[in-house]
């Protein structure tokens, strides 16, 4: 393939540095990762409270809509991980994605939302094709190449281990921060179903994508890539052998298992966030309910980032994880106790955190692991595959959780709220039984159910155990080819 001349990173040190860690690793994520926060916190609420799409077609287009484009992402996903195994350039295989997404992020991600004023079948046309111009493309193209970061970046656990915590921290306290925090305190009640309002208010957001996005792809190097090349090796293995590697490995079994059912139940549960404190716990839009359980639910995630490594490094990343979980569970129960009381909620939310903080800091160092691993034991990486594997188990779960949820909204009786041009107001009802209750499952009940199932699969996950041994035979393998 020829070499394609690309802007250089500005990291040419060996060991991680800190700019790395604090530009590449932390702000630069910050952008897309809080794009694809709103959307997934709040597009589902545009189509159903600002669109009305929650009964067309009785109720299937927003059930089917979203498993179908999800099929199509996923495909993508495959595709995409091909492309980045086969990209050669002296910035490595996985970082020209992001410059390019970059750029392609803010322009798909605004076209979600401007949907014409027009007959049911023009905007349901508009939203199926914006939809996958962001998902199925741009999205993509910035979430493969973003989340193989972490794994090329350095083979030292420890470096490797300390990027995961700055890249997380983007994820859960950034985006956490603006979604969970400021959005339902301040933005949500100016926005209520008003159309025009939403456009301006994801502007501002879709235009905080382009230069982050830069930051992330100037501030980060590929020293595993980087250090295959000077091997001369170029992969060039088929999708079914390295399928057959990865689908024969327990580990990566494990781990895409584990991150699939963990997914699922955050996808859910997320979606089901704003409808959960409009009509459950709150009244509509109020500003403080949804604040409140972010807040203190929100709160371990912040007081506890640089805890979490050196526990992990003392306890094992896998056995951290699994406590975790036993405490995620606990603070499920607690919520289902009194899921109407907000005293008791924002109890069972502040123990769950707790408990959710070690999977969702850790979890790229624990892939990083299973990967170094797999190229031990077959003689080449499945970076390009697993990533892709990874993302489709993502989009399937995205696609599966909208479609569930909204055909309960649908099948339950969902009232949207309505917006009075006249009066600037939007006024939301109250909600029947029937949806009452789909709303406090999916929200404080699914996550007890599937914490018990990861802890269930974490008990097998010891890939930890040998990976110090397998590193320095890779590493001698490498050797002994100079």
């Amino acid at each position: 393939m020829k070499t394609v001349r690309l802007p250089e990173t500005r990291i040419h040190t060996e060991k991680v540095t800190r700019s790395e860690k604090w530009l590449g690793y932390l702000a630069g994520p910050a952008g897309a990762l809080l794009l694809n926060a709103v959307l997934a916190s709040y597009l589902n609420v545009y189509y159903t409270d600002v669109l009305k799409l929650t009964g067309v077609w009785g109720g299937a287009f927003l059930t089917v809509f979203p498993i179908v484009s999800k099929i199509i992402d996923a495909v993508t996903n495959v595709i995409m991980g091909q492309i980045i195994d086969r990209t050669r350039t002296k910035e490595g295989k996985a970082r020209p994605w992001i410059l390019l997404s970059a750029m392609l992020l803010p322009i798909t991600g605004i076209l979600l939302f401007l949907v014409p004023e027009a007959g049911e079948t023009v905007q349901v046309i508009w939203v199926m094709l914006s939809y996958n111009l962001f998902y199925s493309i741009a999205f993509t193209i910035y979430n493969m190449s973003h989340t193989l970061m972490v794994p090329l970046s350095t083979r030292n656990t420890t470096e490797r281990g300390g990027l995961s915590v700055f890249n997380n921290i983007s994820a859960v306290m950034i985006s956490g921060i603006i979604v969970a925090l400021l959005f339902p305190m301040l933005v949500l009640p100016m926005l209520g179903a008003d159309k025009s309002a939403w456009i301006k208010a994801m502007s501002v957001v879709t235009i905080l994508v382009l230069p982050l996005t830069l930051l992330e792809y100037f501030f980060t190097k590929e020293r595993v890539t980087a250090e295959s090349d000077a091997q001369g090796e170029t992969q060039k293995r088929s999708i079914r052998e390295q399928l057959s590697v990865v689908l024969h490995d327990k580990y990566w079994v494990l781990i895409m298992v584990y991150y699939f059912v963990y997914t699922i139940g955050c996808c859910l549960k997320n979606s089901s966030l704003v409808y959960y404190c409009n009509y459950v716990l709150g009244t509509y839009n109020d500003g403080v309910t949804q604040t409140m359980v972010s807040v203190i639910g929100g709160i371990p995630m912040g007081i506890s980032i640089f805890a979490v490594w050196p526990l992990a490094k003392r306890f094992g990343k896998r056995n951290l994880t699994a406590a975790g979980f036993v405490l995620y569970a606990i603070g499920g129960i607690v919520c289902c106790l009194a899921p109407g009381n907000m005293a008791v909620v924002l109890v069972g939310q502040f123990i769950k955190n707790i408990g959710g903080l070690p999977c969702a800091y850790v979890f790229a160092a624990l892939l990083a692991d299973v990967l170094d691993h797999i190229e031990w034991k077959s003689h080449f990486r499945c970076d390009g595959i697993s990533t892709s594997v990874y993302n489709v188990m993502t989009t399937i779960c995205y696609g599966l959780g909208s479609g569930i949820f909204n055909f309960s909204l649908a099948k339950a009786g969902y009232q949207a709220p309505e917006f009075i041009a006249a009066t600037g107001e939007t006024i939301g009802y109250a909600q029947n039984a029937a949806t009452q209750w789909i709303l406090t499952f999916f929200f404080v009940g699914l996550e007890i159910i599937t914490a018990v199932i990861l802890i269930l699969l974490l008990s097998k996950l010891d890939v930890e155990k040998h990976i110090d041994r397998e590193q320095a035979e890779i590493k001698k393998r490498k050797e002994g080819d100079l």
